[in-house]
């Protein structure tokens, strides 16, 4: 200390320059770090206010998306409705399409009256119509409120709904056939009448379902229709205008008698019409039928002829050399790997041909079958059919056979009466089918035929393959029946059409939809072998919360 102050006191000038570089390299340093915290004040309000910014829109885009812009609605579906009609009588007729587009299904069907209900105070003379006549109806399928209702025909002989184009609209339409003959365009979402043509088909004519939809063939952007009708013991064609519904050319005989029935088969490029009677089985293409009918040959890629097939087809008889022997009861379209197969049931035996080379796939040995083989999945993806056939006086014997070895994978015996519905199947999420009967269960041994058998809808999974659910006893006459999931994969339902029958007197009529999910939870549980693995509301429970599936 004394050497720096005795140099402090020698060199004076030489310390306060020290001292003043000292206080200039301080200054600098403040100043620099007052930059740098100047810097990072600014960068933190930047962040702060990017914060609060980001904040205040995804609070605004919240609120909007709560309070301002309406969420679609969901429709709310009933349970169960009914809708009735008194002094009427129902067609066999069900269809289930959207009509109101609110993405759930709706009801289409046909009944005879003089007028049609009070929601909409139509009548038959609001058409031109005499008392009674036919009317077309739709009903919501939420809760069964009449969507529209139309006087349409005097009678219906038939009618196909969810035709495309129908009438150069965008929406799917319905056609109805009636008598005295008429073909009726009705707009599916509106029941408005899209156009009406009146028609020739003869005298004691008989329309041969289902109409077919076939490719444009008058230029006109819009897919034709094709109508068969048996008149004597002749069938003829028809084909019409989708857009207008006016005739093209004439009516075309086939050699066919007019007691048979018809599939569509659909080939590469070709299609072909299969029709079948006793033991004769009838081929013609559609290019022969459009031939037939208009006397002119016409080149679509769609009107092309399979070669297999027309070496199998004789030119002059039309007929199809595919089995020669039994009588033919049903044909059905099985869909392969490739293409749809043909199931040939005749009163002897089942059999599956391969509809590419027409070769015999399997054949199963069932007599008398009495209904329309049925689609079902009893394995995991593997497409299973559902036969139904006699097996004594009213008592039939439900098979469930595997569609690609004709395997049987499940059987069972009913009581049952001859106007019993057809089976009806539901697709689950589990890529198996829920599988409706009707019939009367009777224990083994125990069976009575001294009464008439009860008419009762049963369930069967087969996730319990000794297990049925008796879900309903009807004692009423079932007119029509159909099963459908009624929103996309949910809300399975089925819909019963109950009351006379156009021959029969006039009577209360009543459409019902039915959720599958509360005849299961108040269904009595059948086994149908002693073992019982699981407690019956346990069972009840499973089933209860199965999941459906959309295919």
């Amino acid at each position: 200390m004394d050497n720096k102050d005795s140099e402090a006191e020698i060199h004076p000038l030489k310390t306060e320059d020290i001292k003043a570089q000292e206080n200039h390299e301080n200054s600098v340093e403040r100043r620099i770090i007052s930059k740098q915290s100047s810097r990072l004040s600014r960068l933190s309000r930047w962040r702060t206010a990017a914060f609060f910014i980001s904040l205040f829109l995804c609070l605004i885009i919240v609120f909007a998306f709560s309070f301002i812009i309406p969420c679609p609605e969901r429709p709310v579906s009933e349970r169960t409705w009914f809708r009735n009609y008194d002094n009427a009588v129902a067609y066999q007729f069900l269809a289930i399409e959207d009509v109101n587009e609110d993405k759930v299904q709706d009801v289409i069907f046909a009944f005879k009256a003089g007028n049609g209900s009070s929601s909409f105070n139509r009548s038959c003379l609001d058409e031109g119509l005499p008392s009674p006549c036919a009317f077309i109806a739709a009903v919501s399928g939420t809760n069964g409120r009449a969507l529209w209702e139309r006087p349409a025909a005097e009678e219906v002989e038939w009618m196909e709904c969810g035709i495309k184009q129908l009438g150069g609209a965008e929406a799917p339409g319905c056609l109805v056939v009636g008598k005295p003959v008429s073909l009726t365009a009705v707009d599916l979402q509106t029941g408005e009448v899209q156009w009406r043509q009146s028609s020739d088909f003869g005298a004691n004519y008989t329309v041969l379902p289902p109409v077919a939809a076939i490719p444009d063939v008058n230029s006109d952007g819009v897919q034709d229709l094709i109508i068969f009708v048996a008149t004597g013991d002749k069938i003829k064609a028809f084909i019409h205008s989708g857009k207008n519904g006016k005739q093209i050319g004439s009516a075309g005989s086939l050699n066919v008698d007019g007691k048979a029935r018809y599939i569509r088969l659909n080939l590469d490029s070709s299609s072909y019409f299969i029709f079948y009677k006793e033991n004769s089985l009838y081929a013609y293409s559609l290019k022969d039928l459009y031939s037939a009918a208009t006397g002119m040959e016409i080149k679509l890629p769609s009107l092309e002829q399979d070669p297999q097939w027309e070496k199998n087809i004789d030119r002059t008889t039309h007929r199809l050399s595919l089995l020669s022997s039994g009588d033919v009861r049903y044909l059905a379209k099985i869909p392969g790997r490739s293409r749809e197969n043909i199931l040939v049931v005749t009163s002897e035996m089942a059999t599956l041909v391969n509809a590419q080379n027409l070769q015999v796939l399997w054949t199963l040995n069932v007599s008398r079958v009495m209904s329309e083989p049925l689609l079902g999945y009893y394995k995991p993806d593997v497409l299973g059919i559902v036969l139904e056939s006699e097996v004594g006086p009213n008592r039939k014997k439900v098979m469930i056979v595997e569609g690609g070895s004709g395997a049987v994978q499940w059987d069972l015996k009913l009581n049952s009466r001859a106007e019993s519905p057809g089976p009806a199947t539901l697709s689950t999420a589990d890529h198996r089918s829920t599988f409706l009967i009707w019939g009367e269960y009777l224990v083994p041994g125990n069976e009575t035929r001294s009464r008439a058998p009860l008419q009762k809808l049963y369930l069967f999974h087969p996730s319990y393959t000794n297990v049925l659910l008796e879900l309903r006893n009807s004692t009423d006459q079932i007119i029509a029946f159909s099963a459908a999931l009624f929103e996309r994969s949910r809300h399975a339902c089925y819909v019963l059409l109950r009351g006379p029958q156009p021959s029969e007197e006039p009577g209360s009529v009543s459409l019902m939809k039915r959720k599958l999910k509360e005849d299961v939870s108040e269904s009595r549980v059948i086994w149908l072998s002693q073992v019982a693995v699981d407690g019956e509301q346990y069972v009840r429970d499973r089933l209860y919360r199965m999941r459906f599936h959309s295919r």
